[in-house]
Order: structure tokens, then sequence, then C-alpha cells
């Protein structure tokens, strides 16, 4: 894919952090995450790289003239989490990669203490902080690998039918750990990466375009004998962290496509395990439809909640029954 870059290399010889966001139309969100770089990043040398994916609000402009000491990589159109930080990823020259998104703020001293952390860690490949809403309440910030039965079957009925599996899998692992703690996989709002892991198990999957890179590098790394780890004592906001929570329709089927692309390839599936992973999600949206299609008919769609829902099982039905299509996900 062509891309114009423009860069701006740092002078220092011993490079620890390579710092890398991505933008897509968060110009004002970006600039608050660099203030927060610059103001709270004690000593360390570190680099900067900001890869833009063809935003349209003069990112690159207002970043360019306020911050020219970062390394812009200006894309022409939308490559997705993955391929736009392994833009990045393959020019750093730290010794530790921090994946950070454009709408996180960083409180004093948040990166100066993940890279002790990994210094003092040498089994990590890496870790991440407790990430916070606005209000300074906790975010999730951790997870447990995904398991068919949960990806593909409804966490009410789980917890219903089988209660301990829906510990086991859903809740292994407390809301707020009072320690630093090997996990499954972090968030990848914020992701500090040992150079040395990248170069074992690979960059991220950049077949992943949109949720499940961050979980399919940790499951990686985890095969590979790297330790994930959650440091609950480091603490960054992550201002979009909310907006997962309502309901957009194109993000939904991105995390549907990449669930698929997730087992498909950790599970190794045959041809004729793919064909019946693809049925069984389609019969959970048929159900969910049809459940939510009753309980809006029972409250005469007064309800916007259950509206909601409705309409995304809908969108998602219909994208199943087209066999999936990318028009219907996030533009690229």
């Amino acid at each position: 894919m062509f891309h114009d870059e423009i860069c701006v290399c740092m002078t220092e010889n011993n490079i620890k952090l390579s710092i890398i966001i991505i933008n897509w139309n968060t110009k004002q969100l970006l600039l608050n995450c660099l203030a927060s770089i610059y103001s709270t990043v004690g000593d360390i040398p570190f680099e900067l790289f900001v890869v833009d994916n063809a935003s349209t609000d003069d990112s690159v402009t207002a970043v360019s003239e306020a911050y020219p000491q970062a390394t812009m990589i200006v894309n022409t159109s939308n490559l997705g989490f993955a391929r736009a930080n392994n833009m990045a990823i393959r020019k750093m020259r730290g010794e530790y990669a921090v994946l950070l998104n454009s709408d996180t703020v960083l409180k004093e001293a948040a990166l100066d203490l993940l890279l002790e952390f990994m210094e003092q860690h040498p089994d990590a490949g890496m870790c991440g902080p407790q990430l916070l809403n606005a209000d300074g309440t906790n975010q999730n910030s951790i997870g447990t690998f995904p398991m068919l039965i949960t990806e593909f079957m409804s966490k009410s009925l789980i917890r219903f039918i089988l209660p301990k599996t829906f510990e086991r899998a859903v809740r292994r692992y407390p809301f707020t750990f009072n320690e630093p703690a090997p996990v499954d996989f972090i968030v990848g709002a914020c992701m500090v990466v040992r150079k040395a892991a990248i170069d074992m198990v690979g960059m991220l999957d950049e077949d992943y375009f949109f949720l499940y890179e961050e979980t399919d590098w940790c499951y990686r790394m985890h095969r590979a004998g790297w330790l994930v780890y959650h440091v609950p004592d480091v603490k960054i906001y992550h201002l979009g962290g909310q907006s997962m929570k309502e309901i957009n329709l194109r993000s939904r089927v991105e995390a549907w496509r990449s669930r698929y692309l997730f087992f498909k390839k950790n599970l190794q599936l045959s041809s004729t395990e793919w064909l019946g992973l693809l049925m069984l999600g389609f019969i959970q949206n048929t159900y969910q439809f049809m459940l939510y299609s009753l309980l809006n008919l029972i409250t005469m769609f007064s309800l916007e909640r259950l509206r909601k829902r409705w309409c995304m099982f809908a969108y998602l039905l219909a994208w199943h029954v087209r066999c999936r299509p990318v028009s219907m996900g996030i533009p690229r």
C-alpha cells in the first residue's frame, strides 16, 4: 500500500521506548495524548511515531506543527490497527515498543514505571497498566482468552446452565488487582512490548483489521514462553473506553470477523470445522435476533435499549446471510 512519510528522527543513540500512536480522525484527543507524553515521561530516551490512517480532520498538519520531533507516517487509506502499528514497529529503534491509543492520557511517570517493571521482569514479553475512565473509575484492562463456549453462546445462558464454567472462563480474574500479575491478555489501549519478544513471535497479525489483534498477539506470546503482565499500580486514562458500550453496527461486524479469524487461525480448523463455526455464529445471531424481535413486540418497540439490540442483531444477521461482506464493516 502506497504511503507518504514525513520522518523526523531523534538523535539519541540508545532509545529505550518507541512510542507508537495510530490516529484516524481524533485530532484533539491525539494532541491531548501527545501533550501527556511530553509532560509525564522523565529522562527516558524515546522516539515517537504517529501513524495516520487517512484522517480528514487536519490531524497531520496539527501534529506536525505542534510536535515536529515526531515521526509521522501518513497513509492514504485506513489500514487498520495492526498494519499501521507494524509500519512503525519495522522502523523502531527502541528496546520496547509502546502501543498507545490516541484517546489515552498518561498520568505522571506512567511509562517510566512500566519500563521499570519490564526491566525488572525479563520473563515479561509485554505489560499494561490499569486503564481509567474519565471520572477516574477503573476500566476493564485485561481478559481471558476466547473460548468457543463464551464467544458463541450467551454469557447469561452459560451462567445459568454452567455456572462453574462461567466463573472459570468469564470471571477468571478479579476486576481489581492489588499487585502485578500474569494474565491471558491486556487491553491494547496501552501495551509495552519487549522488542526481543517481537523478534521471536512476530509483529501484529495484519489479517485483523479491528479488535482481537492484541488478544492474538498475547496468545502467541504465551505460546512462545513469554508472560503478559497487568501492572495495576500504573494508571492511565482511556477516554474512549466507554464508546464500545454504544452499539456501532460496523464495529460489531468487525468484532465478529476478528472473532472468526482468531478461532480459525489458533484452532487450526479444517474446512468442515470452519463451516461448522460459521454455522454456529449464524445460529447465535438468529437466536438473538428472534429473542429481541419477541421482546420488542411485547413492549411495542417502546424501549430504546431493546430497539438498539434488535437493530444490531438484524444487521449482524444480514451480514451473515450476505456471506460476511467487507463493505458492511468499518470503511477501509
